[in-house]
């Protein structure tokens, strides 16, 4: 990538993170504020989610983040107009002054999360700072970064994580010292988690966090895209400028972990029937009549053996497995760490994807990633595709080889939860 403009990028070290004035609603102005949030962008299941989450409230986010037009500039131009007439009425303000944000998300089943959101450096691979673990599809970076240009805003925060001790550092400290105060905002959205939201603009806290961060590395839990489009527009403006940042969520893994979930496959117009009889001697199938939770632990218990996966969408559910080792030597690329070679999206996309079914990874009217397990497979049902169900990786090993410089296959992972969209967004002209 061009760097032109940015000679400091190999003269700092640390994570930097900055203060900013965050935009967000007026409660008075939206129906609710969980009316007003939605998952990110490439989390929300077209097109039934996205006409959800535009029926819950002519304000919500997703007019921005998904604007809906007959083209693609017409649609950043919508989002644009949009963020602008928003601005005007009054539905979203800006915080009278430059802060971090405290954020913190929990469930009914114990999950809890808890980081700091904040404008975080843009830095160069060649640094080390920020790891991803991923490879990014690049018409997915030009869209993203097409809206950004158009919108002069980062409208939703990626999930960045870093390993600190485990105990009250000077980030944990004021965290939790801060959540004793009244939040800014708090909601319980429709997935029932509750979200509540603090201002930091002390000096001597914002100093504590910012100091502690300049001694890690973060890894790119969801994001990848976005991070790329902030790497984009960087190198497109003159430094020093509001470009050299972006908007991110940090969270320490070692204090609050994170769940990580597979993304799932949805192959469209390859039968579930044709699908299997392409497998046939290459790896083992069985079909299984059970339940949808009771298949996934099938294949969890599988995946444990090697390479497995679910396919669905005839009305069962069929578990493969234990590929043919020959088949794996010939198709899966050798140059990579064991560990990358014997991943199962490695295997899904180098071997099923490439050699057996022959469906390109990168095209959207052969495939689309679906986080949803269940609306994986309703929807294979309907369009008469095949869903192809993963099983999660753990964080240890996606940690492990982004510190190798090793990418996974793109959409490997699903890291959560995520942070909502909408509670607050960064604009870059103020």
């Amino acid at each position: 990538m061009n760097t032109a403009g940015h000679p400091e990028a190999t003269a700092r070290r640390g994570l930097e993170l900055t203060p900013f004035r965050g935009l967000r609603y007026d409660p008075d102005r939206v129906g609710s504020l969980a009316a007003v949030t939605s998952p990110p962008y490439d989390v929300v299941v077209r097109p039934d989610g996205l006409h959800h989450l535009q029926d819950a409230d002519p304000h919500n986010i997703v007019r921005l983040i998904l604007p809906q037009a007959g083209t693609p500039s017409a649609r950043n131009e919508q989002a644009a107009d949009t963020l602008r007439r928003w601005l005007s009425e009054g539905v979203l303000t800006a915080d009278p002054a430059p802060g971090l944000y405290v954020y913190e998300q929990h469930d009914g089943d114990g999950m809890l999360q808890r980081g700091i959101i904040g404008a975080l450096r843009v830095s160069e691979p060649s640094e080390g700072l920020v790891l991803p673990h991923e490879d990014v599809m690049p018409h997915v970076v030009a869209d993203r970064a097409a809206l950004m240009r158009a919108t002069s805003a980062n409208l939703e925060p990626l999930l960045l994580t870093y390993r600190g001790n485990g105990t009250a550092a000077d980030t944990t400290a004021v965290i939790e010292r801060t959540i004793e105060r009244p939040p800014l905002l708090s909601t319980t959205t429709e997935d029932g988690f509750s979200h509540r939201l603090w201002s930091l603009t002390d000096p001597t806290d914002l100093a504590r966090v910012q100091s502690d961060l300049t001694r890690h590395q973060a890894l790119i839990a969801d994001g990848h895209h976005r991070w790329a489009t902030y790497r984009r527009l960087r190198a497109e403006h003159p430094s020093p400028s509001p470009w050299d940042y972006g908007l991110v969520l940090l969270v320490d893994t070692a204090r609050y972990p994170l769940r990580v979930r597979a993304i799932h496959r949805l192959l469209h117009g390859l039968p579930v029937p044709d699908a299997l009889a392409a497998l046939d001697g290459l790896f083992r199938v069985r079909r299984l009549e059970l339940p949808l939770p009771e298949a996934l632990q099938a294949l969890a218990d599988a995946a444990h053996a090697g390479n497995a996966y679910l396919l669905a969408g005839d009305g069962a559910f069929h578990l493969v497995d234990r590929p043919d080792p020959a088949l794996l030597a010939r198709t899966v690329p050798t140059d990579r760490p064991a560990a990358w070679r014997t991943l199962d999206a490695t295997v899904l996309h180098a071997t099923l994807l490439a050699h057996i079914w022959h469906i390109p990874e990168d095209d959207p009217t052969r495939i689309a990633y679906i986080h949803d397990t269940a609306a994986t497979v309703r929807k294979a049902e309907r369009d008469g595709g095949t869903a192809v169900l993963m099983h999660p990786v753990r964080e240890d090993v996606v940690r492990d080889l982004a510190r190798q410089g090793v990418t996974m296959p793109r959409k490997s992972t699903s890291f959560g939860p995520k942070p909502a969209s909408g509670l607050v967004l960064r604009a870059l002209d103020l």
